[in-house]
């Protein structure tokens, strides 16, 4: 499957990171477009397995239910469950140490809506979600290292 993968750099520590992009429930406060998360499962660490989502989509509201792997703190995948908005949808973040303390953001998406969208729309749609969603995790894991 086709995807979008983009990158940052941000001074916060993976750990920080990690737990940022971990907390489901708080991406409504930081990642546009997310309108709301329930986590429906949880890890026997209190992490979620499985969330829906409600997302502000171009055309419409669409809603999905991710399931999640973790490898902390250097890796936090998912894939969805298919459903009437998303036929298929699978990404990961990755965690990767800088030598100045500060972590490289690894973002990969690719998702097969379960209607109609030209390509080039749900490739625009990709990069959009992927570049909001890095900026805000970034600007988060900073302010909280920050104090």
């Amino acid at each position: 499957m086709e995807g979008t993968v983009k990158t940052t750099e941000t001074s916060a520590s993976a750990e920080t990171v990690f737990d940022v992009a971990a907390d489901l429930p708080s991406y409504p406060d930081w990642a546009s477009g997310v309108s709301s998360v329930e986590v429906l499962e949880e890890t026997e660490d209190g992490l979620a397995r499985r969330a829906e989502f409600e997302v502000e989509g171009f055309i419409k509201k669409i809603r999905y239910t991710l399931v999640y792997e973790y490898e902390r703190p250097s890796k936090i995948s998912w894939t969805a469950e298919p459903g009437a908005d998303i036929e298929e949808m699978e990404g990961h973040y990755e965690f990767n140490e800088l030598d100045d303390g500060g972590t490289e953001i690894v973002y990969a998406l690719a998702v097969t809506p379960a209607f109609v969208v030209p390509g080039f729309l749900r490739r625009q749609a990709e990069r959009q979600i992927v570049g909001s969603a890095l900026r805000g995790l970034k600007k988060v894991a900073e302010e909280r290292e920050a104090g």
